[in-house]
């Protein structure tokens, strides 16, 4: 089983490769990290906190939006590619399952992300550290933050493979995936905002509104990170929330969506026809 799966990551790394995916991850992670660890970090003298910390929480902020965008533009043709290049029935004569097949792109994909993630939090943590030698105390807020970020990335290409297979068409998979990350991370959060000011501190306020931000893995990513970094002081808005969510919560939250994508990807790949 193992075999087989390193087998497929490691196809779908090459091909990843010759497709620039590597570099464009790589560079888009790096630029974004750098700007926010140049604005970011000018704070951080009035909150209190050391530098890297206060460009954690920015950081963030950027993860929210450009992670689930990046594993989604790598996801979307996955199976949908496939069946357009004709080459699903070959891979399906293998003898691999199909959940192996899934699970050997996510590792690969996944290893790409983790590489962007280093390259761009490792930037911005070295021109922290530079500016400040004090900043070294949030080495820990970043290293959570990464092996987060990689989670979060491995939830929305689970989710990626899910509308690859319903669509199975690349333009139709691509339409599904935008439309996605608009309605989970920038629409969702607006959605609930409008709730909150109409409810005025009612019974969505009180009840609803924590388990609604909790169903979303963005949300629930960046209340984690803000909450365990305790750098909600330099969050607004939903990320604001933070300070009236359990740490545990959040916490189980970012650790079960991956599963939960991948068994949603198996099963819409099931009834994929080669």
């Amino acid at each position: 089983m193992i075999a087989r799966i390193l087998a497929t990551a490691i196809t779908e790394a090459h091909i990843a490769r010759r497709n620039r995916w590597v570099l464009i991850a790589v560079v888009l992670m790096v630029v974004f990290s750098l700007v926010l660890s140049a604005v970011g970090s000018a704070p951080s003298g009035g909150l209190g906190a050391d530098p890297l910390s206060i460009t954690v929480a920015s950081l963030t902020s950027l993860s929210v939006y450009l992670v689930p965008l990046v594993a989604l533009l790598m996801s979307f043709d996955a199976v949908a590619g496939e069946v357009e290049r004709g080459t699903l029935p070959l891979l399906l004569t293998y003898p691999v399952a199909r959940w192996e097949i899934l699970a050997g792109k996510l590792v690969a994909h996944t290893g790409i992300l983790v590489i962007a993630l280093v390259a761009g939090y490792g930037a911005a943590a070295l021109i922290a550290v530079v500016g400040d030698p004090a900043a070294a105390a949030g080495v820990g807020a970043l290293w959570r933050l990464t092996w987060t970020s990689a989670l979060l990335g491995a939830t929305f290409l689970g989710i990626g493979y899910a509308l690859s297979s319903l669509a199975r068409r690349t333009s139709g998979a691509a339409g599904l995936a935008i439309g996605l990350w608009l309605g989970l991370v920038v629409l969702y959060d607006l959605a609930l905002l409008a709730a909150v000011v109409a409810d005025d501190g009612g019974i969505f306020t009180t009840q609803f509104f924590p388990t609604a931000l909790l169903a979303n893995p963005a949300d629930a990513f960046r209340l984690f990170n803000l909450t365990a970094s305790q750098a909600t002081s330099a969050a607004s808005g939903i990320g604001a929330a933070a300070t009236s969510i359990a740490l545990w919560q959040s916490l189980v939250s970012v650790l079960c969506w991956p599963l939960v994508a991948l068994g949603l990807a198996t099963l819409a790949f099931r009834k994929v026809q080669p």
